[in-house]
This record gives C-alpha cells, structure tokens and sequence, in this order.
C-alpha cells in the first residue's frame, strides 16, 4: 500500500519567522534536536534553513576584525534562507517526497497545502526510513 506523505510527515515542525535571528535558529535547532527549519510568514513557507546552510554561514571566513561572530549570528535568517524552496504538497506519495530528497540532495522537504501554500508538516530522511523500515517486518 502507498503511503501519502501526510502519513508520516512531522507535524507541527519548529519554524521561525523571516526576523528570527541566525542565533535564534541555530538555539531552536539545539532545543528541538532538528537539522532543519522552515522559514514562514504568516504560516506561509518563505524559505528553508539547514544545519548545513548555519555551519557554512558561521564557519566562513571573517570579512574583516571588525565582523565577529557575534554579529553574525544577529544577522536575520531572512538574509540566508534558501527561498527556493523544494516542497511537496500533503497528498502526494512518500516516493515523490524521496524522488526530490535525491535530485536536490536534501535532508527534508517541507509538506504545504496545495490550495494555500501554508506549511502543514515536514518529511526527512528519517520518517521515510521509519516508514520503509515497516515493510520489512
């Protein structure tokens, strides 16, 4: 039987809004044990950012003395969030989620309600290896 991505996606995934701070995101990362986080503005998916995305930012040389760290995390996620965003919408199957996961080398895909774009949940690697892993017993 083919499962619909609203079957296993995450609901309720952390987000931020697109003020939300570098310093902010890389917290809620930490506190809810999540890699990545949607972007939303007014619960509409505006973009997406990765643990990856905050390590390359945060890790990248210093333009000059003067640009510290701390800055850098003040920054607002707004100004590093992919905003082309690879979603899915909640009705369609886990193999599309996986098709995408692997053309675009992505971790998770955001899953938005097809009629209004709003984010509804959020599918990663991991639920679609916890749903395969049922047809194995």
């Amino acid at each position: 039987m083919v499962k619909s991505v609203h079957e296993i996606m995450s609901l309720n995934p952390v987000s931020v809004g697109p003020t939300a701070t570098l310093r902010e995101v890389r917290d809620k990362m930490a506190e809810f044990e999540v890699r990545h986080i949607p972007v939303v503005d007014e619960n509409e998916l505006i973009g997406i950012i990765s643990d990856r995305d905050l390590g390359r930012i945060l890790l990248a040389p210093l333009e000059s003395e003067e640009e510290a760290l701390e800055k850098r995390l003040d920054q607002p996620v707004s100004r590093h969030m992919s905003s082309d965003v690879i979603s899915i919408d909640t009705e369609s199957e886990i193999g599309d989620a996986i098709d995408l996961m692997v053309e675009y080398k992505v971790g998770a895909i955001p899953v938005v309600d097809g009629e209004n774009g709003r984010l509804r949940g959020i599918v990663s690697y991991i639920d679609v290896l916890r749903a395969s892993r049922e047809l194995f017993l």
